[in-house]
């Protein structure tokens, strides 16, 4: 297979972009090259989207450490030191061999992403991954953070699990800048990561949420991945606290007869923990790329 599947392929030709998408597709290979090790080492946050072997539910959750808890082991393999947060519900996949999982770092200091998908292997110390694509791309929506610190004695507090969105999860969509999507296709999975001014994702029911599609780098690999399967996960960081929220279900795209693309999530399962991250950033340097509105 190339570098896009055919429901990136479809996708791109609904809105007009496959000779752009085959330019930019052109940045993707499988090694990780010296400034992508050296970017990925500075890192206190990684992001890692699979589904989960038992349920089949596609889940983004948020691995946290020291710089260098995950960093370049060889010209195609990433090594992560540590794991997840106890009843995260993506630790079942993360110790079963060949799980595809798709990673991101993000760093909102320079407003730098990368992101590497592979196979994983659970080792002694965490897990590896054996990159079948890495590359970065557009940093539009990415709101600036100038730095982080780590919250001393912060550690995963409640958890709550449930079908639908509660109050204190509808107002954490309603104010987020930034969150991070998960999903799959036949062969593999990605995570990437949304953007826009508090408000650009919209509560339509305790079920349901919807965001616009920006225009981005034409790839098109999660809206194609969507049209493909549509298991997604969603994952939402509270810059400040750590809590987070995280949200399995399936999305469906959406487009209008003047280009526009609204992507809708009908919720599953939703899981919010208190102070899940302990890292505490900087208030958001809002993009200039955002939409007004």
């Amino acid at each position: 297979m190339g570098v896009y599947h055919a429901g990136s392929r479809a996708v791109q030709d609904l809105a007009g972009v496959r000779e752009r998408a085959d330019h930019v597709g052109r940045s993707l290979g499988q090694d990780i090259k010296p400034v992508a090790a050296a970017f990925l080492e500075l890192q206190p946050l990684l992001v890692v989207g699979a589904a989960d072997p038992g349920t089949g539910r596609v889940w983004a959750s948020p691995l946290s450490g020291a710089p260098g808890f995950a960093r370049a082991t060889g010209s195609r393999q990433m090594s992560v030191t540590g794991g997840l947060a106890p009843g995260d519900p993506l630790a079942a996949a993360l110790a079963v061999p060949g799980t595809p999982v798709g990673t991101l770092a993000l760093d909102p200091r320079t407003r730098r992403r990368m992101r590497l998908n592979g196979r994983l292997r659970p080792t002694a110390r965490g897990f590896a991954v054996e990159a079948d694509q890495v590359f970065s791309n557009c940093p539009k929506y990415i709101q600036r953070r100038e730095s982080f610190e780590r919250a001393g004695g912060r550690g995963p507090g409640a958890t709550r699990r449930g079908r639908r969105l509660e109050p204190a999860d509808a107002e954490t969509v309603r104010t987020a800048d930034t969150f991070f999507v998960a999903t799959v296709h036949g062969t593999g999975a990605d995570a990437s990561h949304r953007g826009g001014a508090p408000g650009f994702v919209r509560v339509v029911s305790p079920h349901e949420l919807d965001w616009p599609d920006y225009p981005g780098n034409a790839m098109f690999r999660t809206l194609g991945n969507l049209r493909e399967d549509p298991r997604a996960g969603l994952l939402f960081l509270d810059w400040d606290t750590g809590t987070t929220l995280q949200l399995t279900g399936t999305a469906r795209t959406e487009f209008g007869a003047g280009g526009e693309r609204t992507v809708r999530f009908t919720v599953a399962r939703a899981v919010r923990t208190e102070n899940a991250v302990p890292l505490r950033w900087s208030a958001p340097e809002f993009s200039s790329a955002n939409p007004a509105g």
